[in-house]
């Protein structure tokens, strides 16, 4: 498929209330049925990003996921965020979670937790990368402060064409936040989609969104306005990337290297 309609879903969280979250984003969906391919999410949608909420934490199994199967069946879309998890001993995840309108599930658990924010402490770090082939695209996931570190995120031999980080980044880091993603896109000469929250958290942090989609040469597709709700979709297009990786085939002379 040549073409992938993405959206980005910029909204406020309310603190730690998981069933009127799951409400409001499930609204916010509905407009999108029949618009587009994919629906990206701000990190930890259903909670917030609190490190004293894991008391709400589910299996995959529970109903924040199942919810999230049918809004992608009914509408017709894949939805990738992130929620709270947890697993059978009772381990604790900031877990994301891709899943299309065919049932098909996919769950990446955040690599890099926040040591400012002592999600390390509170959380168990994921070991593993992940890149869903979803239309005829290959898209790698990655959870807000996993965007810092570009060697988890290198784009090996073309691995992936899209880039979509969940996040929930300060507004005090905003600069940070604008600048990473593009360098993403331009060292990984792919399509990336930022996707962050608005308000203020329960702890008093502010957000302010500034959802974006980025094209493989670093230019602004698509931006959301600052502190505003909002759904906005792109149109990303397949054989102009491949184009500009025949043209400037700067990933052939990538350095090798494993992660152990």
């Amino acid at each position: 498929m040549n073409e992938l309609r993405i959206s980005l879903v910029q909204a406020g969280i309310f603190w730690e209330d998981k069933n009127r979250n799951i409400e409001h984003y499930g609204n916010l969906l509905k407009g999108l049925s029949g618009k587009s391919d994919l629906a990206v999410l701000p990190e930890m949608f259903s909670t917030g990003f609190s490190m004293e909420a894991s008391h709400l934490a589910e299996t995959n199994e529970g109903t924040t996921v199942q919810t999230i199967h049918s809004w992608a069946k009914e509408y017709q879309l894949a939805v990738y965020g992130s929620f709270l998890a947890k697993d059978d001993s009772n381990r604790i995840f900031n877990r994301g979670f891709f899943i299309d309108p065919d049932g098909n599930e996919w769950f990446y658990d955040k690599r890099h937790l926040f040591r400012m924010g002592m999600e390390q402490k509170r959380f168990v770090a994921g070991n593993h990368r992940l890149t869903v082939p979803y239309k005829g695209w290959n898209i790698r996931l990655i959870i807000c402060y996993d965007l810092r570190f570009p060697v988890w995120i290198r784009n090996r031999k073309n691995e992936y064409d899209v880039l979509v980080c969940s996040a929930n980044w300060p507004a005090v880091r905003t600069n940070v936040w604008q600048t990473l993603l593009v360098a993403r896109a331009l060292e990984n000469q792919c399509y990336v989609c930022g996707v962050n929250r608005i308000g203020e958290d329960g702890q008093q942090i502010k957000h302010q969104g500034e959802s974006v989609l980025i094209d493989f040469k670093g230019n602004r597709m698509l931006e959301s306005v600052l502190n505003e709700e909002s759904v906005i979709t792109g149109i990303l297009r397949k054989s102009p990337l491949d184009d500009f990786r025949k043209k400037f085939p700067a990933w052939m002379d990538a350095d090798e290297f494993e992660i152990i």
